[in-house]
């Protein structure tokens, strides 16, 4: 195989470059109208014969077969196995993670997912109350690659969050199952956990089976057809985001080894064919060094065929003008991933308003945001960054408000809403807020 990557090689300077820069980014975030119409008849399907549907899915996609639900059912045991066969350094890496995880979290937790009350001057109490979900599914990606790391990363926070039952789902083609996932299962305190994936696994959730319990929420990354899944049974249950495909973008100032630099580019290259890696950079040479770099270690990646089609149709090594220019057009692309490879990170960062993660200098590379570093690693994709966050606590919380109006606080807020009710032409909600400026008939005189 020839192994050759060829990002474009963009100037911020060149004529074109707009319409360059606009092309590489491009990317369709709408479904193929056939994964739409297969997975409406999965989910359809799903809805009405439950297991049935999910045992019939599971044969013809995952290669699995077996004769009930129950089989694909993981015990708490099986993952508590899972954990103790895995070796200790693994077990080690595993429990190290889920702490740093679940420290931020807490921590997210105290700052933002309080609920709070308080009283106005005629006694009107005004507040919010934060609750758990009762129950959410998370989906665990097991096609190409298995990752533990995702279910420490949907699980924690939902059991920091206080959600009561936490139902797992991961494909396992062939009814290969992965031991570590199994094991961060049981390190993270997922309730239940069952081996089946795809538009199936998520319609089982949404809509709930004999066997899988319908849940309120579905959160977790997944191929196109959970994507468009979720996408479908959101309303009936909530999700947490249409996540597209990886992506990195690096804001190097040239001081960083161009080999860290390249390899932080594979990291994300090496997900899928669709992963966008991008790299902005105003020193032309330095540019060169990572192309060195990258055709150079390219050899030795065991997912180097990956990482070639990914950089050749996606990648991009681009000159700006300026670190401040760089910055600029990270902000149009609202990336995933955002690394800060500089001498002074914190020169830039205040320039920087729109990425799902930002990793500043050239000793964070964005592997250990993945892993072990705390934030959640579930992150905003396709620019969605502009206007959404990581996944977090309050992505498990529900905020109910509280309001408790006194006698006196009626008689100035009834009158208002009074009015403004008669405006609209409701007149039972004007009537009910004039009934309280009355004084209150004595129900024990009848």
């Amino acid at each position: 195989m020839n192994l050759v990557a060829n990002p474009a090689r963009l100037s911020c300077a060149d004529a074109d470059f707009e319409a360059k820069f606009k092309a590489r980014l491009h990317w369709s975030a709408d479904t193929d109208a056939a994964i739409e119409a297969r997975v409406a008849d999965i989910l359809a399907d799903v809805q009405q014969r439950g297991d049935a549907a999910v045992l019939e899915y599971t044969a013809r996609f995952d290669g699995l077969n077996v004769g009930s639900m129950g089989e694909l059912e993981l015990s708490q045991a099986e993952l508590k196995a899972a954990f103790e066969a895995i070796p200790p350094a693994q077990r080690d890496a595993l429990q190290a993670a889920a702490r740093r995880v679940r420290s931020y979290h807490e921590a997210q937790k105290k700052a933002n997912g309080e609920s709070w009350s308080y009283r106005d001057e005629d006694g009107t109490l005004l507040g919010q109350k934060v609750t758990p979900l009762d129950r959410v599914g998370i989906y665990v990606p097991g096609g190409k690659a298995a990752y533990p790391s995702s279910v420490l990363m949907n699980a924690i926070p939902a059991h920091v969050a206080g959600v009561g039952e936490i139902i797992m789902v991961v494909p396992t083609p062939k009814g290969e199952k992965n031991a570590l996932v199994l094991a961060a299962a049981y390190v993270a305190g997922v309730t239940r956990a069952f081996t089946i994936g795809g538009a199936q696994a998520v319609a089982a959730l949404a809509y709930g089976t004999a066997t899988v319990p319908k849940v309120d929420k579905i959160t977790g990354p997944g191929n196109a057809y959970v994507a468009s899944a979720k996408k479908r049974v959101f309303g009936t249950v909530g999700i947490d985001m249409i996540a597209g495909p990886s992506e990195i973008l690096v804001l190097a100032d040239g001081t960083t080894p161009a080999d860290w630099v390249a390899m932080d580019l594979f990291s994300q290259a090496e997900h899928d064919e669709l992963a966008q890696s991008i790299l902005l950079c105003p020193d032309a040479a330095y540019i060169d060094a990572v192309q060195e770099a990258i055709d150079r270690l390219l050899p030795s990646m065991p997912r180097a065929a990956i990482i070639v089609r990914s950089l050749s149709d996606r990648g991009a090594l681009i000159h700006t003008r300026s670190m401040e220019e760089a910055c600029e057009i990270s902000n149009r692309i609202a990336p995933e991933h955002l690394e800060v490879s500089s001498r002074e990170p914190h020169r830039w960062e205040p320039l920087l308003r729109h990425a799902g993660a930002i990793f500043l200098g050239a000793y964070t590379s964005e592997s250990l945001g993945d892993y072990c570093a705390g934030p959640n690693h579930v992150l905003p994709t396709s620019g969605t960054a502009r206007f959404s966050s990581p996944l977090g606590v309050y992505d498990f919380q529900k905020r109910s408000s509280l309001i408790e109006v006194s006698e006196a606080g009626a008689q100035v807020l009834g009158k208002i809403a009074a009015e403004l009710a008669y405006g609209e032409g409701l007149q039972a909600h004007a009537r009910a807020a004039e009934m309280r400026l009355q004084p209150v008939p004595d129900m024990r005189a009848n």
